[in-house]
């Protein structure tokens, strides 16, 4: 019996220090956290003119899902004024997919919520006055996109698919833009 219960043990005592061994050629300790490829990018957009004032801050960071696929999420800020005619807040959060099929060339989804606040300064118009009007809504927009791509940095054109003429968000359905990642 003594024989056995030993026979067993050095059995099970091999077959651990085999699988532990094996099992140590396989195991690659995870050496990067969920933050140490995150990347951080956005956009700045300052306009100023003859009673003219727009301010846009949108900043953004994606993370690599695959070496062709990034997610990731974004903040907006915008804010438009036109003397004596217009002004507008908008603010809000994005949602962006991104997918790389060749190295330099990007296709974009993106999904974003809009609060907004237009205020229309009462106005004249053949003889008729027309009153002060304040306008604040959600608005929604989803873009798809397409642009080449060089380093950290996307160029394209993008093409807001929820795009409604008569809602004083976008001026059209076409946008142009500019997406870097660092």
């Amino acid at each position: 019996m003594k024989r056995i219960i030993c026979a067993m043990t050095v059995c099970l005592v091999t077959t651990l220090s085999v699988s532990a061994q094996q099992n140590d050629d396989f195991y690659q300790p995870r050496t990067t956290t969920f933050w140490s490829d995150v990347q951080f990018g956005g956009a700045l957009g300052l306009g100023f003119g003859s009673g003219y004032t727009n301010i846009a801050v949108a900043p953004s960071a994606i993370k690599p899902i695959t070496e062709q696929f990034s997610a990731g999420v974004g903040l907006q800020f915008n804010y438009l004024k036109s003397k004596g005619f217009y002004e507008s807040a908008s603010y809000g959060a994005s949602a962006i997919a991104l997918y790389n099929p060749i190295d330099f060339f990007q296709l974009s989804a993106e999904l974003e919520q809009l609060r907004v606040n237009n205020t229309v300064e009462g106005y004249y118009l053949n003889q008729y006055y027309y009153p002060e009007s304040k306008e604040n809504f959600w608005n929604t927009a989803l873009f798809l996109g397409a642009g080449y791509t060089s380093g950290n940095a996307t160029i394209g054109i993008r093409y807001n698919v929820l795009y409604q003429k008569d809602n004083f968000v976008y001026s059209q359905a076409w946008m142009p833009f500019i997406r870097v990642y660092f």
